[in-house]
């Protein structure tokens, strides 16, 4: 018999394994470091960290662009648009940012350019209007409230009518998208839609707090308004239709109607309105913000958008 079969058979009668080389090992899976698990989650970066990053580069850029300065002698009603814009251009930069980080479209924010200034802007306009038209002539209903008389005249009108319309576009722009669009979108994904629609509408409202004349009334209105723009995030998917409610809104309380806007009056109102009783009904030095029955404008608002706009189309991935 060959000689080399004779050494192998006995192996091969055993039922022997080759030995493995002793070289040769097996590395166990290493635990990630404990801060690991802190910075980083299932879907990469922590959400909250992610907002940190936002409001650091938003506090940044807001910082830069206060350097640009109008000519001396410039308006003061044109240096208030001017920090809006500035405003609402150092918290939109951040999120272009953070979407070239994430990447994600910056659309996915809130406010995707194939809606822009489109139907669904143009509805939240005609809620806006609709709104505030509601509640101040419920208040002139329990005869609190009078229009006066015209107190501008020929084409100031119209240039005042534009300003301020311009204005509060910005203004809805700035205001939604700090709070109801990168931040939303960026904190729903770790807890949720809804308890973060709550976080950020109590905040909504602290920052409302340095304005003149606010009380508790009017700063928890404040917040169910923010609680209503979130309701019309999650339904139509995008806060084009806010930003439009929320310029219109203010607009037609502050111009159309020249009343106070959370205890502000502007410059080149259209009339010289009065609100005479009770501060409970006329808002006080608040405005109709800070009337009761605000709530009740409220409440019938999230009834009819509800109704209007049953199926929910906000999606955070």
């Amino acid at each position: 018999m060959d000689e080399a079969k004779l050494q192998t058979a006995p192996d091969q009668l055993s039922g022997s394994r080759p030995m493995l080389d002793a070289s040769a090992t097996i590395s166990a899976p290493t635990e990630p470091h404990p801060l690991h698990r802190v910075f980083i989650g299932p879907h990469g970066l922590r959400p909250g960290w992610r907002l940190l990053i936002y409001i650091a580069l938003w506090r940044l850029f807001a910082f830069l662009l206060g350097y640009l300065v109008l000519p001396r002698g410039t308006l003061e009603i044109w240096q208030e648009m001017a920090g809006e814009v500035r405003q609402m251009v150092a918290v939109i930069l951040p999120a272009l940012v953070m979407a070239a980080i994430e990447k994600r479209p910056f659309g996915a924010y809130g406010l995707p350019g194939r809606q822009a200034f489109g139907k669904l802007f143009w509805a939240g306009m005609l809620w806006g209007i609709a709104t505030i038209t509601l509640l101040v002539f419920a208040i002139g209903g329990f005869g609190d409230f009078s229009l006066g008389t015209v107190a501008l005249h020929g084409v100031r009108v119209i240039k005042f009518a534009i300003f301020w319309g311009a204005f509060f576009t910005v203004v809805g722009f700035f205001e939604e998208f700090l709070l109801r669009g990168y931040s939303q979108f960026t904190l729903s994904t770790g807890m949720g839609f809804w308890p973060t629609a709550v976080l950020l509408s109590v905040i909504f409202a602290i920052m409302h707090t340095g304005n003149p004349g606010e009380t508790f009334i009017g700063l928890a209105a404040v917040a169910a308004i923010g609680l209503f723009f979130c309701l019309t995030l999650h339904r139509t998917g995008s806060l084009w239709f806010a930003v439009g409610f929320h310029a219109s809104f203010d607009w037609g309380e502050s111009y159309l109607y020249s009343v106070r806007d959370s205890g502000t009056t502007i410059t080149g109102h259209l009339l010289n309105s009065t609100f005479h009783g009770s501060r409970w009904i006329t808002g006080g030095s608040v405005g109709p913000e800070g009337s009761l029955l605000i709530y009740v404008v409220i409440a019938a608002a999230w009834f009819a958008f509800h109704r209007r706009y049953p199926q929910v189309n906000w999606r955070a991935e």
